[in-house]
C-alpha cells in the first residue's frame, strides 16, 4: 500500500485507493480538476486539519473498492471503459435532465427565478460536454490507442498529445466550473422542503452528475493523460532520439489544441 501523507496529491490518493473519493466529496476536496495539488495544501486551503482528513481517509481504505485498479490498466482500458461507462451515462443522462429541467421550470420557475438561470446553465453545459466527448473519442483516445500499441513514430499525428490533452483540461475546468455554479443555484442539489417529486428527481439526479463527473474527470486528468503524454514522449525519443521531439505543438486554439479530427 502507497504510504498517505498531506504530501500525496488528491489526484493520487483517489487512482490508488478508490473508495476515498466518497470522504474527499463530502469534505469539498476537488480530487478531479484539483488533483495535482497536495493534500496538506488544499486541507490549509479549505480551513481543514489535514491529520484529520488522513484519519478520514484511512478509515474509509476498509471500505470496498467501487472501482477498478485503473493505475494498472493499459490505457486502452481505460479510455474504452470511460466511453462505455461515462460517456454513455451522459448521453442518456443530458437529454433526460435537460426534459426535468422544463418540467420544472415551467411549473415552479414563476416563484423560483433561480431556476432559469439553472437552466441556461446546464444547456451550455450539456453542448460543451457533447462537443468534448466527440474530440476525444475521434482524435484524442484513438490516437493514445495507436501510440500504445507500437505505432512507429512516422505514423503519429505531426501534432503533440500534450496539445489535446491542454485543451480537454481546461474544457473539464469549465464543466468543473458550470457544475459549481449549479450547486450554488440548487442549494448544493437540496430540493426544497415542499418540492414535487418531478422536482425532487432533478436535484437528486444533478447531485448524482456531479459525482460521476469528478469520477470520469479524475480519470482522466489524473491517470489517462499523465500516461498518453510520458508514453509519446518516450516513443518519440526511441526514434529521433531526443525525448524533446515530443513537445512541439502546432497552432491551434488558444489552448495549444489543433482541433482537426482524425478519421
Amino acid at each position: 500500500m502507497t504510504a498517505l501523507s498531506p504530501l500525496t496529491t488528491l489526484g493520487d490518493i483517489v487512482a490508488r485507493h478508490p473508495q476515498t473519493a466518497r470522504v474527499l466529496e463530502s469534505l469539498g476536496l476537488d480530487y478531479c480538476c484539483g488533483g495535482g495539488k497536495p493534500l496538506g495544501q488544499t486541507c490549509r486551503e479549505k480551513g481543514l486539519d489535514a491529520g484529520a482528513v488522513l484519519e478520514q481517509i484511512r478509515a474509509s481504505l476498509a471500505e470496498p473498492s467501487p472501482e477498478g485498479d485503473w493505475v494498472s490498466a493499459t490505457m486502452t482500458q481505460l479510455a474504452d471503459h470511460i466511453e462505455q461507462t461515462h460517456h454513455e451515462y451522459l448521453r442518456r443522462e443530458l437529454p433526460r435532465l435537460t426534459g426535468l429541467l422544463r418540467k420544472v421550470v415551467g411549473a415552479h420557475g414563476d416563484r423560483r427565478p433561480e431556476l432559469a438561470a439553472l437552466q441556461e446553465v446546464f444547456a451550455g453545459f450539456a453542448e460543451e460536454l457533447a462537443d468534448h466527448m466527440m474530440k476525444e473519442e475521434r482524435m484524442l483516445f484513438p490516437w493514445i490507442r495507436r501510440l500504445e500499441a507500437g505505432a512507429p513514430a512516422a505514423q503519429l499525428p505531426g501534432w503533440s498529445v500534450a496539445g489535446p490533452v491542454a485543451c480537454m483540461m481546461h474544457e473539464h475546468d469549465g464543466a468543473g466550473d458550470a457544475l459549481a455554479r449549479m450547486r450554488g443555484y440548487t442549494d448544493g442539489f437540496t430540493a426544497p422542503a415542499d418540492a414535487c417529486g418531478t422536482f425532487r428527481a432533478l436535484y437528486a439526479a444533478l447531485g448524482e452528475l456531479e459525482r460521476d463527473m469528478h469520477r470520469h474527470v479524475h480519470k482522466e486528468n489524473n491517470i489517462l493523460f499523465p500516461r498518453a503524454i510520458a508514453a509519446e514522449v518516450a516513443a518519440r525519443a526511441r526514434t529521433a532520439g531526443c525525448a524533446g521531439a515530443a513537445t512541439g505543438q502546432q497552432e491551434g486554439c488558444e489552448h495549444g489544441c489543433d482541433h482537426r479530427i482524425d478519421t
